[in-house]
C-alpha cells in the first residue's frame, strides 16, 4: 500500500546545530541517515540525556551549520564541516570547541560517536523522524501563522496521498522506503525547540502552546530502522502491514 513519497530529507551531523537538506539520496544505516547526530557537545558533570548542550539553552547554535563532507573519513568515521554565522568554516576540533564554549555558562566537551560501537549516536529516541506535508497544513492552520518545517527537525518530510489519513496513524506499522524498511514506534513529544525560528531564532512560545493544546504535545513520528538501504528523494513510501 503506497502512502506517499519523499518531499524532502534532511540530516544533522551535529546535534543541535542546523544540518543540511539532502538533494538526491542517502545510506539508512542501522543508526538511521548515514552521519546524523554522530557530533555532540556535553557537560560531562552531568549523565545520559541531561548532559547534551543543546540550543534548548544556548539557541545560537542553531546559527552554526554541519554538514558531511563527501567522501571523507577519519578513522572509518565521517568527517563533519560546521559552518559559522560569521562564514569562518571549522572542523571537529579544538578550536570549534573553544568557539562553542564562548556560547556555554558551563565547561563543554566534544563528543564523537563511532558507529560501528553500538553505543548509539545524539539521536533523541528512535532512529529517524517522520513528518508529512498534511500535519505540517494542518498546524500551520491551528497556529494561524506561516510554519517553516525546519523548526521540527525531522529527517524525512513524507507527502501523502490524498486517501491516507496521517502519521499518527502508523505507529505500531511498518514502511519501505527505496530499499530501507522502518518500524513506526511512537509519536515525538514536542519541547521549547520547536519556539525558535531556524534563521533568526525568534523566540514565540504561542506554536508550543498550540501543540499542546490541540495535539497533546506531539507532532510527528519516530521510526526504527529494521532493514538498511538506500533511500531518495521521490521515492515511494509503503506500508507493508496496513
Amino acid at each position: 500500500m503506497i502512502v506517499g513519497s519523499v518531499r524532502e530529507m534532511f540530516r544533522y551531523p551535529v546535534k543541535s546545530f542546523a544540518g543540511e537538506r539532502l538533494e538526491s539520496e542517502c545510506n539508512i544505516e542501522q543508526y538511521g541517515l548515514f552521519g546524523d547526530r554522530l557530533h555532540a557537545f556535553v557537560d560531562e558533570k552531568k549523565e545520559g540525556w541531561n548532559s547534551f548542550i543543546t540550543a534548548r539553552g544556548i539557541p545560537a547554535m542553531l546559527n552554526y551549520r554541519a554538514i558531511i563532507e563527501e567522501n571523507s573519513f577519519e578513522e572509518g568515521e565521517p568527517c563533519v564541516v560546521v559552518t559559522a554565522p560569521d562564514g569562518k568554516q571549522y572542523r571537529w576540533d579544538e578550536e570549534l570547541l573553544q568557539e562553542i564554549q564562548r556560547l556555554a555558562r558551563v565547561k563543554i566537551s566534544m563528543k564523537k560517536y563511532k558507529t560501528g560501537s553500538g553505543e548509539g549516536t545524539g539521536i533523541d529516541d528512535s532512529h529517524i523522524l517522520i513528518v508529512t506535508d498534511r500535519s505540517l497544513l494542518h498546524l500551520e492552520a491551528l497556529w494561524g501563522k506561516e510554519l517553516d518545517p525546519r523548526r521540527f527537525r525531522a529527517n524525512l518530510i513524507v507527502s501523502l496521498n490524498d486517501q491516507e489519513g496521517g502519521e499518527a496513524e502508523w505507529i505500531g506499522k511498518q514502511l519501505i522506503i527505496g530499499s530501507a524498511e522502518f518500524r513506526i514506534d511512537k509519536g515525538c513529544e514536542r519541547c521549547s525547540m520547536i519556539t525558535l525560528h531556524p534563521d533568526s531564532l525568534e523566540r514565540d512560545s504561542s506554536l508550543l502552546k498550540v501543540v499542546n493544546n490541540e495535539l497533546q504535545l506531539t507532532f510527528g513520528v519516530y521510526a526504527s530502522v529494521v532493514r538498511t538501504g538506500v533511500i531518495a528523494i521521490g521515492d515511494e513510501v509503503r506500508m507493508t502491514n496496513p
